[in-house]
């Protein structure tokens, strides 16, 4: 094996798989099996992540509107994501572990932004308002702000301890936020702007984090958390196919 193929999987796989997988060919040893699925999950889920959230940036965009984005919601899913992501960071997580969470904020912060500009229509059981005028000042100090509070909890100024209080309050947080978004698509009767695209990838994301989440890290909030994610997302997800196909019911 070259030397650039060896230290590449010497850094996915760790020297003791390295050397059971491709010096005695030992491909089922338990714990580098685990090893590697869960090297390879990661690398995966990080690479999906980078575009998960682009189908709802792209639907919002060109509808130049959030109608049904519930910002208090997408606002807690994004503390969520950026706490967990700083504590990663901050704990000296491997990168395969947590590296989504920054393509995750990045894009979360860009639909915040979005729905601060374009603002949304407000259709409640069929009833529709106006739409908002937009509101490039608010998602400008928006994204001001954001920018800042990232920069307190990165550059150390937070300390680890605080940063393992947001990670604990995460759950809460995500069950929250999320459910914030079930209720306005219930009242609304309908999903609005939401990406069937974007909750799918999102539900399978949190579910595959729980498994690397335990072989990477072995940090029980990390894996509460993403358990949480997995079921909230599970549930607007859902609700995306119902009210999906009661809409193409009516339709037809």
């Amino acid at each position: 094996m070259s030397g650039l193929a060896r230290n590449i999987s010497v850094l996915l796989f760790t020297e003791e798989c390295h050397e059971s997988f491709f010096v005695d060919f030992d491909f089922f040893n338990g714990v580098c099996l685990k090893t590697a699925i869960s090297k390879i999950l990661g690398i995966g889920i990080i690479a999906g992540s980078m575009l998960v959230k682009v189908p709802q940036i792209l639907k919002i965009q060109n509808a130049k509107s959030a109608e049904g984005i519930s910002i208090p919601s997408v606002f807690l899913e994004l503390f969520a994501i950026s706490a967990s992501m700083a504590y990663s960071y901050m704990s000296a997580f491997p990168f395969s572990a947590w590296g989504e969470g920054l393509f995750l904020a990045l894009q979360t912060a860009t639909i915040v932004a979005l729905a601060f500009l374009y603002g949304g229509e407000k259709n409640t059981r069929g009833i529709r308002r106006e739409q908002r005028e937009r509101n490039p000042s608010q998602a400008g100090l928006f994204l001001i702000g954001y920018a800042t509070f990232m920069y307190i909890l990165l550059s150390g100024i937070t300390s680890v301890e605080i940063l393992r209080t947001f990670q604990a309050a995460n759950v809460p947080v995500i069950l929250l936020g999320k459910s914030l978004q079930a209720v306005s698509n219930y009242k609304r009767g309908s999903t609005g702007q939401l990406s069937a695209a974007t909750l799918g990838l999102l539900f399978a994301g949190s579910l595959a984090r729980i498994f690397t989440s335990i072989q990477e890290t072995g940090d029980r909030t990390l894996v509460i958390t993403y358990a949480a994610a997995s079921f909230a997302n599970g549930v607007i997800f859902l609700q995306i196919l119902y009210y999906g196909r009661k809409k193409q019911v009516k339709i037809e």
